[in-house]
């Protein structure tokens, strides 16, 4: 019996001794993939154009605030997270940053003092950045972004989330694979270029790769079917990318490249996040890039069919909205009223201008909330280099009850060719209850 509790009390030792040891214990933190010439100098314009492709300032401008000043709300899970300020500020910023501090909160998720970063800061994929990369990224924040004096607010999640430590045995299990970016060599640059775009610096499978058990990416490349297979952010439906029926998937390589320019192209136009997207960091990129990010999409795919030139087949949906008989039920009643002069009682829209409904992955996405808030708040499409009309439709927030916006988007959700649940008033009721 005393040898039995001196084996329990030599464990709960060494059980004591390594709880001590993983909280206060320094992170070792990653260093540079490639070693660069002494005198490296980025070239012009190339920190600033990896800021765009990795996104930062969406994330790190509030509303209304200075660029990459922070204080803008992340909606989590675990609770609300206020991003950081990224400016070369000394006091409230990051101008007391080294590289290698910049490196390890890119690579890490680590600050200066050793403060785990919650992944909302996309590591996970920011780890595959090159080491060129994040020089150029360092000296354009450094160097070329005017330091903000803004003290944010303090991130206070509720326990056990609130112990920040514990973000290292998550990242034991989310980061611990190799830094740096490592291309496919039976493909060509293209291919690789896209590659690195969106599983690095574009973090794509931040919004559209599911999460697994441990809240983390379920799977970080092309190797895990689950990548980029969909994801959910803040009850909004990120959609599938790889799937047969998935929009890139059924687009050419050119619709996706332009949709990814312009958040429109003939079939879709993107709202919510990705016009975000679009709008601070995928119109500044190259043609070439954005191309590479499409060719990359359709390669990974599993063989959708490009989409066939237009039928004359009439639905079933657009026959009901034609007829217009008085004993027409609530939704498409409201559909006639409302939106058939801009997307048509076919559902087809007007290409480039009012989106497609018939098919439409916000349409009939597993969770209704995107579609409820494009109804009751509109929806605006940024003005971008390759097309500058800046357009916006009206919200119905004013107009439409509770009751009405459901029976309309019960409508959309099962017209035409969509089949996706029924929504409920109380889902309307509390989407519009929701600070905009």
């Amino acid at each position: 019996m005393k040898t039995f509790l001196r084996i329990i009390g030599t464990l709960v030792v060494l059980g004591v001794i390594a709880l001590v040891a993983f909280i206060f214990v320094p992170v070792q933190r990653t260093g540079p993939t490639a070693q660069l010439a002494a005198d490296f100098k980025p070239a012009k314009g190339q920190g600033e154009y990896v800021m765009r492709a990795s996104d930062c300032m969406a994330c790190h401008t509030s509303e209304g605030g200075k660029p990459f000043a922070g204080g803008r709300a992340i909606q989590s899970p675990m609770g609300t997270i206020w991003t950081t300020n990224i400016t070369p500020d000394k006091d409230t910023g990051i101008g007391n940053w080294t590289l290698a501090d910049f490196r390890a909160a890119l690579y890490d998720g680590v600050t200066p003092n050793g403060t785990h970063l919650y992944p909302a800061m996309p590591y996970e994929n920011y780890r595959k950045l090159s080491e060129e990369d994040v020089v150029a990224l360092y000296d354009y924040f450094m160097h070329q972004v005017e330091p903000v004096s803004n003290k944010v607010e303090e991130t206070k999640l509720a326990f056990p989330f609130n112990m920040r430590f514990g973000l290292r045995a998550w990242n034991w299990l989310a980061a611990s694979y190799a830094a740096g970016f490592k291309p496919e060599e039976s493909e060509d640059e293209q291919f690789n270029r896209g590659k690195y775009l969106v599983e690095g610096a574009g973090h794509c499978a931040a919004c559209h790769s599911p999460r697994n058990l441990f809240m983390a990416q379920d799977g970080i490349d092309n190797t895990s079917k689950a990548f980029l297979s969909g994801g959910e952010i803040d009850g909004f439906t990120a959609p599938d990318l790889r799937g047969p029926a998935s929009g890139p998937q059924t687009w050419s390589t050119e619709q996706l490249a332009a949709y990814l320019s312009t958040a429109r192209n003939a079939h879709s136009s993107a709202t919510g996040e990705m016009m975000l997207v679009v709008r601070d960091s995928l119109q500044y990129m190259t043609h070439e890039d954005n191309l590479a990010i499409a060719t990359y999409l359709k390669k990974i795919g599993s063989g959708g069919a490009a989409a066939a030139p237009e039928k004359a087949e009439v639905t079933a949906t657009e026959t009901l909205l034609s007829d217009a008989k008085p004993d027409m039920p609530l939704g498409p009643r409201l559909y006639l009223d409302n939106c058939a002069a801009c997307h048509m009682v076919s559902g087809k829209g007007a290409g480039e201008t009012f989106p497609q409904l018939d098919g439409n992955s916000l349409v009939a996405a597993k969770s209704p909330k995107g579609l409820i808030s494009v109804i009751l708040h509109g929806a605006e499409l940024p003005s971008t280099p390759d097309r500058p009309m800046k357009l916006r439709m009206q919200g119905y927030e004013n107009r439409l009850s509770d009751d009405e916006v459901a029976a309309l988007a019960t409508f959309l959700r099962d017209g035409w060719h969509n089949k996706a649940a029924a929504v409920s008033a109380a889902e309307v009721t509390a989407v519009r209850g929701e600070k905009h």
